[in-house]
């Protein structure tokens, strides 16, 4: 009798760009078995991302990849998941609206390392409290937050905690989380859950920029974790981390800004795959950013001072790389308030207008027949917005003039020309797409 032969073990690889969602079914068992090449690509396969619903691009590429290699998902033994959505978000200045608390600093406190730039008009709300070098109190007072409480539930997507010398006694922190959960039952990070190092404002623009990033990777890695449960994948899922190294979706989840940077670090670590080369320079370009990093003795170089994405130098240790908001995608746009404007390339992102005809039809090309036929060219000619599909509770917060606009915007594009009335209206717009609500369609 025969013995039944035991399933070669397989791993599947999933990375979600700003533009294209990308997969790759990996066998360590064929293929090379030694040197840098070892194992042996069975398949790949991309698809368009789906904003709206991130889950519709994570299967199109997965099943496609699945179809081409003939396996049973039950082989999977791994899943590994990279990323520059969190990337792109900072470069871009996108992300929920946040809460920031700051205990134990003063308004001066904002305008050091970038955090009054990176708050923009997210509300802070200032206790006293904290704590000195040597770890000891003083007197916290959460009154004043807990007065805030009410409206500010009702207006952000999570909180950024940060309390000076929390690296020394976090208690404070941990005070105020457990106040803001109670009351508000809404994410909260708390800086000394980020960072052990020293340097209060930057510890706290981190906390922040990772407050904003919660939603958009929670709902990626759910949106991952349904399709394998539906696909009977019952295989771990790890997120490739900022440093090239592999976590946990759980961790992933709680920590999204150690995403930054997670999809240029795994081409760091493909580009030695497939090169064999300890020692390169490499440039990944995508459809927002271009990345350009350095392999060093086979292993990414890492940045000791914290990873800079957006402008912004954050404490999460990652990849030594200079981004650029420059790729596939980047808005081409006109110099404003010149007689002879230069054409300005990025840093946003906007949906192809080819690709939003190619979607939405006459919708799109109909207007654009109309701006031709006008006698005088337009500054919003080629321009249409439309909304991502994000959960309605991501709208929170709005301003009136933000939220009358929004709810002209639909599913379906529509016309900037016909959209805006007034200039004053364009910068409303702009804040709908740093918030994630909106995308703009355009010339790329």
């Amino acid at each position: 009798m025969t013995a039944k032969t035991k399933p070669k073990p397989l791993f599947l690889g999933i990375d979600t760009g700003g533009t294209y969602t990308d997969a790759v079914l990996w066998s360590e068992t064929e293929g090379p078995q030694e040197g840098p090449n070892k194992g042996k690509v069975l398949a790949k396969a991309k698809a368009l991302t789906t904003r709206h619903d991130l889950a519709v691009g994570i299967s199109g590429a997965v099943d496609a990849v699945l179809q081409k290699a003939g396996t049973d998902p039950a082989h999977i033994k791994l899943v590994s998941m990279s990323t520059t959505l969190a990337t792109n978000a900072l470069v871009e200045g996108q992300g929920g609206r946040v809460a920031l608390v700051m205990i134990g600093f003063s308004e001066g406190d904002l305008a050091r390392d970038g955090l009054k730039a990176a708050l923009g008009t997210d509300p802070v709300v200032f206790c006293p409290g904290g704590h000195d070098v040597h770890g000891n109190a003083a007197r916290l007072d959460l009154s004043g937050l807990e007065a805030a409480l009410p409206e500010l539930g009702a207006s952000v997507s999570g909180f950024a905690v940060c309390a000076y010398f929390a690296t020394r006694n976090p208690a404070h922190e941990i005070a105020a989380r457990e106040l803001i959960r109670e009351k508000t039952g809404l994410p909260v990070t708390s800086s000394h859950e980020l960072s052990a190092k020293l340097g209060g404002p930057r510890r706290a623009l981190t906390t922040l920029l990772n407050a904003r990033l919660i939603s958009m990777i929670d709902r990626l890695v759910a949106a991952t974790e349904g399709f394998l449960g539906e696909r009977n994948i019952a295989a771990p899922l790890m997120v490739v981390r900022g440093d090239g190294a592999l976590v946990s979706a759980a961790f992933a989840r709680q920590r999204p800004i150690e995403t930054i940077l997670s999809g240029p670090a795994a081409s760091l670590v493909g580009a030695r795959h497939m090169t064999g080369l300890d020692n390169a320079v490499v440039s990944d370009i995508g459809g927002t950013t271009t990345d350009v990093a350095v392999l060093d003795g086979g292993r990414p170089r890492l940045d000791p001072e914290g990873a800079t994405v957006g402008g912004f130098r954050t404490m999460v240790e990652a990849v030594a790389m200079r981004t650029f908001g420059l790729g596939g995608d980047s808005e081409v746009t006109l110099e404003d308030g010149v007689l002879n404007p230069k054409i300005l390339l990025g840093p946003r992102r906007l949906v192809p207008l080819a690709l939003a005809g190619m979607a939405h039809g006459t919708a799109v090309t109909s207007e654009l027949e109309r701006q031709l036929r006008a006698p005088n060219p337009g500054r919003m000619d080629g321009r249409f917005a439309v909304r991502t599909g994000v959960p309605d509770r991501l709208a929170a917060g709005l301003t009136g003039a933000e939220a009358k606009l929004y709810e002209l915007i639909g599913a379906v594009p529509l016309a900037v020309d016909r959209l805006l009335t007034s200039n004053a209206q364009n910068a409303t717009l702009n804040r709908l797409v740093s918030r994630g609500l909106v995308h703009v369609a355009g010339f790329t």
